[in-house]
């Protein structure tokens, strides 16, 4: 099965993440220490380091976080719905 990428700008680095790990990231971050959903997967450190490396574009993949369809959202492999992602979108994104 082929990689599905995200085409808008930064999509790749996004999709490296995933949309969902990131979100849940960073809630973890920003919002909530005790949140820990985005260290259910493997691959943490790598993901973690592309994070770091594009902080200028997190309000953007923010954004469109929030237009995703929720059955590509539904997923993910950290044990969080849609409506959960989004909720926690929208309340890192009234951060800014």
């Amino acid at each position: 099965m082929a990689r599905h990428t995200f085409t808008f700008k930064g999509g790749e680095d996004l999709t490296t993440m995933g949309a969902s790990w990131f979100v849940s990231y960073s809630y973890y971050q920003k919002l909530d220490s005790a949140h820990n959903n985005w260290n259910r997967i493997k691959t943490v450190d790598s993901r973690v380091s592309v994070y770091r490396r594009t902080t200028d574009m997190h309000n953007y993949w923010l954004q469109q976080i929030l237009n995703m369809n929720d059955d590509r959202l539904n997923t993910n492999k950290l044990d969080l719905c849609a409506i959960a992602i989004k909720d926690m979108a929208k309340k890192l994104f009234d951060l800014i």
